[in-house]
């Protein structure tokens, strides 16, 4: 903020993420806490004075920006910064392009355009400007309006000296990307490349250190951009010898300029070496009979769903032979044509074709050169490797008929086999040695698959919904990925025993029974999702240090199990600065009728639902105690107390139903700060809970056989939160709870047969919140409650309290009073008036209450008022003094006092409910 405000070279943008404007400027709320904890800070008046200044700015706020879409903020961020960036670089450049400051008033929309044409790039800038300097504005818009469609040579020339610069074979790639390949996927396209010659990987990589193109991602993979100038100029190159002669052009592009070349017999010159064309319907016959006079043609791409007539299904068109690339999607021909000379193909792209067989006539003509073949066709039928002897990438997705692949040489340059969806019983890879990828997803027919005894370089294997019974994966050292989706035929599955680099595995509805992961020291995500027969998993758990994701939901006992290494981001600041980031378990119990295994044992038996996060240090440890709670439903109380007491450095616990009793040795957790029970059917807490010194959270819900808190939990002197929900046999909370110096949440939801509070409540001296709802025998409120100095909500809802404390004024912090549903309640407190921070004050169904105290306009921040359903008649006249409250009450209530009353709108709320707002410049009404 200092360079901000000292020099023109910085300017700051601030992001108000999830909080507001206003509370950075009068650094209240959360930024008023923060500041209070630095007040004896030296540096905290320039941090005051800066934020302050940062709040005046204009910027992003995120509540109010792509409906708090954080992913969208961002991308609007970034979208807003790169224009102003690309400002600053006209303003770099504009002396040198104007010969002086930006030029008179009115240019400046025009300069924006200018901005937006160049996109940013500085040369284009500098050339723009000098071209534009001294004309009228007239001139400019003029042109602007040109550059759209014709472009600026002299730009374009100047944009060409990188080009020049270039080696041969890297220009050559340029213009290739320029005129074709902008926008494709980086892999295909060094695939096409290669095919026609050149060291593609290097060439795109020397491209790009030069800014001539971009590498961006787009659904997880790299694609090749560039920016349209240099798109431009490329196209420029390419046709600046013959401009008005498309047919001598060494690439073509424009439908219109193909069909003219085929259609007019302008194909015979030597000079088309690459054809794109991408639309929905174009001339066959004409395309078919000028390819046979592309002699020279190296490079052909039929991109789109082509609209072809029928009667040109069978015989192919006579491709030339000189070609080395060739795809075309959905080929509409059954086969090659006999008289194709393909020595010269390496890549071969043809998905979603109609190909029944590779050759017509089944001619077996082998395709020496073939590196990349796609046949992805729904109507082949069989393929017989031996015809492409170098291949590298095999790919015959979808092939719903393809029923024979047959390898009857060693395919020793073979590395990658998609046969997704494929109808093959059985593929036989075993001379394939070099295989690294193998994909066969959704093969429901697959029985046998057959691997080399030693795939060295296999990296993938992806194998879903097949038959296979026995899967037997070799000696892989190199496997990274194995994903055995939906085997619902599998029973066994023989890995070796050593699978160092293997990250990933994934088997689901299995037959397994038992499972050895061998040594696997890299494994970050393991997969067993119902394999129900499951009930052994052996791995040396101390070559598991890198896990990150486990879940055996529907394995073992557990009907789920999730386990995730925890966010960082997630910890508190004392968590991150103490002692790391902590573990989490979330364990419901459910109890079932018998186990599997031991039919016959009468230990109770239970299935588990959990789901487990924790930082890695004590990973493997940990995991191995949980893995020993689901092995059979069989349930020793306390060896699973001890399995899950073990935990190391558990933050979190939450047991959920079919629980009797907490686990006993709870003082081993010694890191536990929150522990959740839900549903639980237990009587009581165990002793050991009052060790836990890190505690802050205790949290009991619907614990319906409950009778008591422990007498001493006052000595949980971390506890900041105590939660009670439907605990409704409980009669009293121990005197002890007064000790909890740190607790600040007290709430006490349908304690039906609560009695009392404890009578030295207020020596809770951080108490923020205390609710109490339904609390049928209580009838009045111990009077130390009004040393709560720092109380901010106060809820009494649904009680039989005849009387409120009449010190209640005393509660200085108090922002919200909340006593609906009061329905002895008779009066009010004079002292509430005295409540300055007050603005929510809730009365409806208190229907003994006729009168509000008259100096209740002496609540300043008072914002809403409630009295629906009261006995109110009249309100007092300090009432408006309370410029723009908010009053909920009845229709005939609002208008006796002289306001306009509206109709409340939700659904849900009484029709007779209405509300009205004081008016800024109201005065009293005088009756």
């Amino acid at each position: 903020m200092e360079c901000h405000r000292t020099t023109t070279e910085h300017t700051a943008y601030p992001v108000f993420y999830d909080v507001e404007p206003s509370e950075v400027r009068k650094q209240s709320g959360a930024v008023g806490e923060a500041f209070a904890k630095y007040e004896m800070e030296e540096a905290a008046g320039k941090w005051r004075v800066a934020l302050k200044e940062a709040a005046d700015l204009a910027g992003w706020e995120l509540k109010n920006t792509a409906d708090g879409h954080e992913a969208k903020v961002i991308q609007k961020i970034v979208e807003e910064l790169s224009l102003v960036l690309r400002t600053i670089s006209f303003n770099i450049d504009e002396k040198y392009a104007f010969g002086t400051d930006i030029p008179a008033q009115g240019y400046e929309e025009l300069c924006r355009q200018v901005v937006r044409y160049a996109a940013g790039l500085p040369l284009t800038i500098r050339v723009l400007g000098s071209f534009l300097c001294g004309k009228n504005e007239l001139e400019w818009i003029d042109a602007l309006e040109r550059l759209k469609t014709i472009p600026l040579n002299e730009t374009l020339k100047k944009l060409e000296l990188s080009y020049i610069a270039l080696e041969e074979d890297y220009k050559e790639i340029f213009l290739n990307v320029a005129c074709i390949m902008k926008g494709w996927r980086k892999d295909d396209a060094i695939k096409a490349l290669e095919s026609c010659g050149f060291y593609a990987r290097n060439g795109l990589r020397v491209l790009q250190q030069k800014s001539l193109i971009t590498i961006y991602k787009n659904y997880g993979y790299d694609h090749l951009g560039m920016h349209d100038h240099l798109e431009e100029m490329g196209r420029n190159i390419v046709r600046h010898s013959h401009p008005d002669k498309p047919h001598k052009h060494s690439r073509l592009w424009k439908v219109d300029e193909i069909e003219d070349t085929l259609a007019n017999d302008l194909g015979s010159t030597k000079a088309t070496k690459y054809i794109q064309v991408h639309r929905k319907k174009f001339s066959l016959p004409i395309f078919i009979k000028g390819l046979r006079k592309m002699k020279e043609l190296r490079f052909l791409s039929v991109r789109g769903n082509c609209s072809i007539d029928l009667e040109f299904s069978i015989v192919g068109p006579d491709f030339p032979k000189a070609l080395r690339y060739l795809h075309w999607d959905f080929y509409p021909f059954r086969s090659l044509p006999t008289t194709f000379q393909a020595n010269n193909l390496v890549a071969l792209e043809m998905a979603n074709s109609r190909i029944v067989q590779l050759w017509e006539g089944g001619e077996r003509k082998v395709l020496n050169k073939l590196r990349f073949l796609d046949l992805s066709s729904p109507v082949l039928s069989t393929f017989d490797l031996g015809l492409t002897p170098n291949l590298e990438t095999l790919t015959l997705k979808d092939c719903y008929h393809l029923v024979e692949l047959h390898m009857t040489a060693a395919c020793l340059k073979l590395t990658s086999v998609n046969l997704e969806g494929s109808r093959l019983r059985t593929v036989d890879l075993g001379l394939a040695p070099n295989i690294e990828e193998l994909i066969l997803v959704g093969c429901e027919d697959l029985e046998n698959l057959h691997l080399p005894g030693r795939c060295l370089n296999l990296r993938h294997l992806l194998l879903t919904k097949s038959k296979l019974r026995t899967l037997d994966i070799g000696l892989t050292p190199n496997l990274e990925k194995l994903n055995l989706k939906k085997s619902y035929c599998l029973e066994e599955l023989h890995m070796a025993n050593e699978c160092q680099k293997l990250n990933e595995l994934i088997i689901t509805y299995s037959n397994l029974r038992t499972l050895d992961l061998g040594m696997t020291p890299n494994l970050e995500k393991l997969v067993l999702i119902e394999c129900h027969k499951l009930v052994e998993l052996h791995t040396p758990f101390g070559c598991l240090k890198k896990l990150v994701h486990v879940n055996l939901s529907g394995c073992l006992r557990f009907r789920r199990f999730e386990f995730n290494i925890k966010d960082y981001t997630s910890c508190s600041v004392d968590e991150s600065l103490e002692v790391g980031p902590l573990a989490e378990l979330y364990l419901c119990a459910e109890s079932v009728k018998r186990c599997l295994l031991h039919p016959d044992n009468k230990l109770p038996k239970f299935q588990f639902f959990c789901d487990y996060k924790e930082d890695r240090p004590s990973l493997t440890r940990n995991l191995k105690r949980l893995f020993s709670v689901g092995m059979c439903a069989c349930t020793n109380l306390e060896t699973f107390s001890q399995s899950i007491c073990g935990l190391q450095r558990l933050r979190k616990l939450v047991l959920q139903h079919s629980f009797v009793e907490v686990i006993k040795d709870l003082d081993q957790l010694e890191s536990l700060e929150e522990l959740i029970l839900y549903y639980t059917k237990i009587k009581h807490l165990p002793d050991s809970i009052l060790m836990l010194k890190r505690l802050k959270y205790l949290e009991l819900y619907d614990c319906s056989l409950l009778e008591k808190l422990p007498e001493d939990i006052g000595q949980l002197e971390c506890l900041q939160k105590l939660h009670l929900t439907d605990v409704k046999i409980i009669k009293h909370l121990p005197d002890s709870i007064c000790m909890l110096k740190h607790l600040k949440y007290l709430e006490l939801y349908d304690c039906l047969l609560l009695e009392r509070l404890p009578e030295d409540l207020g020596q809770l001296e951080c108490l923020e919140k205390l609710h109490l709802t339904d609390a049928k025998i209580i009838k009045h409120l111990p009077e130390s409650i009004c040393m709560l100095k720092r109380l901010k909500n106060l809820l009494l809802c649904g009680s039989l309290l005849e009387k409120l404390p009449e010190d209640l004024g005393q509660l200085e912090c108090l922002e919200e009073l909340d006593l609906h549903g009061c329905a002895r309640l008779q009066d009010i407190p004079n002292s509430i008036c005295e409540m300055k921070c007050l603005k929510h004050f809730f009365l409806y169904s208190c229907i003994r209450v006729e009168k509000l105290p008259d100096e209740l306009g002496r609540l300043g921040c008072l914002e809403a008022l409630y009295i629906h359903g009261t006995s109110i008649s009249d309100l007092p006249q300090s009432i408006f003094l309370l410029k723009d409250l908010r009053i909920q009450g009845s229709r005939q209530l609002l208008q006796s006092c002289g306001f306009t009353p509206e109709i409340e709108a939700h659904e849900y709320i009484d029709e007779t409910m209405c509300y009205a707002r004081v008016p800024i410049m109201q005065e009293p009404i005088v009756k």
